[in-house]
């Protein structure tokens, strides 16, 4: 198997990383001083589930798609808001056989990869883990077991699904799923990140703050009720217990993480505003179903993105 990781960050470091620990071939592509430093030091990866580095001598690296050129599954790990834009980069490594596997938060990337590249060439997937790039060429996974899910769209079960399914079983420190309903797994994901993204993005606290005091915790089941009403007014199959459970993961997770989307509010960085706050307001609004919650943290977010994304120049 030929492997590439388009976005070589916290989520495609470590995925991708476990995969060429492995001994798959992957193609690694990122830049800047993360490229420079990937292709002097190799790929470095702190993680709880057990240290470990892809040399210098056993990897590859590019800034440039083309130089990888087609392989078998592209593994996408950019932000929601950057998927349009990679859609189009990847598709030098497109070939005819290859599978484009997107991990992005929310639900709607792969129906952006399939405009841009064709419904054939695109998996559903997800991930869990709580990883970053700690500094160029280094990545750091702090928290949650990794575990990454896909699946056909249609949910049939394939031999590329069969094939990649089995090069994840080889890794270590992850687990891998293929599951019987790719849409709802999605969306389970979906009603858990985007309640503690919006609700963590607002707060600028850890988990075990928000859980803790009791303001932030009606205002985090707020959120979780209506996200999981959308989704369900939408048709699609969340399980009947999915708030007691979510609940549960908040509860029982290290007190001291936070989202990935709440970690780059808080730095000024682009966040994923639009595609998990944002979100849940635009897909209710499709359903027909009443957001308060998300839609008064969205407005209290959104001047803070446009400051960030340079739409305004915070003096306005």
């Amino acid at each position: 198997m030929r492997a590439a990781v388009f976005g070589t960050g916290g989520v495609g470091g470590y995925f991708g990383g476990r995969l060429a620990e492995s001994g798959v071939d992957v193609a690694f592509i990122a830049r800047g001083e993360h490229l420079t430093a990937i292709r002097r030091d190799g790929l470095q990866v702190a993680s709880v589930a057990g240290d470990f580095s892809i040399p210098p001598d056993r990897i590859r690296a590019t800034e440039d798609p083309a130089e990888a050129g087609p392989v078998d599954v592209v593994i996408l790990g950019v932000k929601t808001w950057q998927v349009p834009e990679a859609a189009r980069a990847i598709k030098p490594m497109v070939g005819p056989d290859t599978v484009v596997l997107p991990l992005q938060n929310g639900v709607e990337a792969a129906d952006v990869l399939s405009r841009e590249l064709g419904r054939d060439h695109v998996l559903g997937g997800l991930c869990a883990i709580v990883a970053m790039v700690e500094g160029p060429g280094k990545v750091r996974h702090v928290g949650v077991d990794p575990v990454i899910r896909f699946g056909e769209l249609d949910n049939r079960m394939t031999d590329r699904v069969e094939a990649l399914r089995d090069a994840f079983a080889r890794c270590n420190g992850l687990s891998v799923d293929v599951p019987d309903d790719i849409e709802a797994a999605l969306w389970r994901k979906f009603c858990f990140i985007s309640a503690w993204s919006s609700v963590g993005s607002v707060t600028r606290a850890p988990i075990g703050v928000i859980r803790t005091t009791p303001e932030s915790r009606q205002l985090l089941h707020a959120v979780l009720g209506e996200v999981i009403s959308v989704g369900r007014a939408r048709g699609v199959a969340l399980p009947e217990d999915i708030m007691e459970s979510t609940v549960a993961f908040y509860d029982s997770t290290d007190p001291a993480n936070t989202a990935s989307m709440q970690r780059d509010v808080a730095a000024g960085k682009p966040s994923e505003l639009e595609s998990q706050t944002g979100g849940i307001v635009r897909l209710g609004k499709e359903a027909g179903v009443s957001t308060p919650a998300a839609e008064l943290i969205y407005a209290a977010l959104l001047p803070g993105e446009k400051i960030a994304r340079g739409e305004v120049s915070g003096q306005t």
